[in-house]
């Protein structure tokens, strides 16, 4: 994911002068093609990630579209405030990149794991949640983070994740992107748990249970037109997210289907437990841990299907 984000953005810095690079001392050489596509608009603002924030917005304010790119929670919770008033507030047109969200870096402990993110993010007025399933993505979503006018954040894996398009899909901020079709459980993802939850649903086809499945890359603002028909035309609807069960894509959409009146499925929430995770290991070791992978996500909903 990391590689397309900093193809794309050279790309798309060699067409429009107005967009800038900021680092949080990360990612110096993975950004030297940016750095010699666009010379002076790279800048490596250090440890000092709530800063990094305000030099984006004041240069936002002076019409350009900075862009920058940390890992995840140095650039969230770190920065909670100052995403708040200096770039929400004034709505600036702001991308604010998370690399290695999730548990993508588990086995350097809490300090580096993501998985309240979404949570904290999706509160505040006037930013917008994307979550790119696989690196086609995150070159649309970003494509389209640039020019949306408002502050957004994309929330990346890390490196290593496998395309789940053979094709660039039609990408829209808002929009899910459907990707198979059947009748008994429908799965909704966010993010580079994606092929967990492909490889669960290709299990629970085998088993004889029907699934659909969509890339619910946006989390803010979610797609209500899709969930309304994925609720009244299966059993189950299942979330399938790295992100805490508290306040992510599942509890998104709790909070919009507590508004429904004639909704059939029932909603299954597969995510991170509200603990944190006290192990050693790295991220497939993490997702097991947790029952997010691929088995545990098909034995959990197979076992709700069996319920109802």
């Amino acid at each position: 994911m990391r590689n397309a984000f900093a193809e794309q953005i050279t790309e798309l810095a060699s067409r429009d002068e107005r967009i800038m690079l900021l680092s949080g001392d990360i990612g110096n050489r993975l950004f030297n093609g940016f750095k010699e596509t666009a010379p002076g608009r790279f800048f490596n603002c250090g440890v000092a990630e709530a800063n990094m924030i305000g030099v984006a917005a004041g240069m936002a304010m002076c019409g350009a579209r900075p862009v920058v790119y940390t890992i995840a929670p140095f650039v969230t919770t770190r920065c909670l405030e100052q995403i708040k008033i200096d770039l929400c507030r004034a709505k600036l047109p702001v991308v604010v990149v998370g690399i290695g969200a999730g548990l993508s870096y588990a086995e350097l402990g809490a300090t580096h794991h993501s998985c309240e993110d979404i949570a904290q993010l999706r509160t505040l007025p006037n930013m917008t949640v994307v979550c790119p399933a696989d690196p086609v993505e995150v070159r649309l979503a970003l494509r389209e983070a640039v020019e949306y006018g408002a502050p957004v954040y994309l929330r990346l894996g890390k490196k290593g994740e496998p395309d789940i398009h053979a094709k660039e899909p039609d990408f829209k901020i808002g929009r899910a992107i459907p990707l198979r079709q059947g009748k008994d459980i429908c799965m909704i993802g966010a993010g580079n748990i994606l092929p967990e939850m492909i490889a669960a649903a290709d299990l629970l086809e085998g088993r004889g249970i029907s699934v659909s499945a969509a890339s619910f890359h946006t989390v803010k603002p979610l797609d209500m037109e899709y969930l309304e028909d994925a609720f009244r035309q299966h059993e189950i609807v299942a979330s399938v997210e790295e992100h805490s069960v508290c306040g992510g894509l599942g509890g998104t959409v709790a909070e919009w289907l507590s508004e429904e009146t004639s909704i059939r499925a029932r909603l299954v929430r597969c995510g991170v437990p509200d603990t944190f995770f006290p192990d050693a290991g790295d991220q497939a070791y993490a997702r097991k841990y947790f029952g997010i992978d691929a088995e545990s996500i098909a034995e959990k909903l197979e076992r709700a299907l069996t319920k109802l």
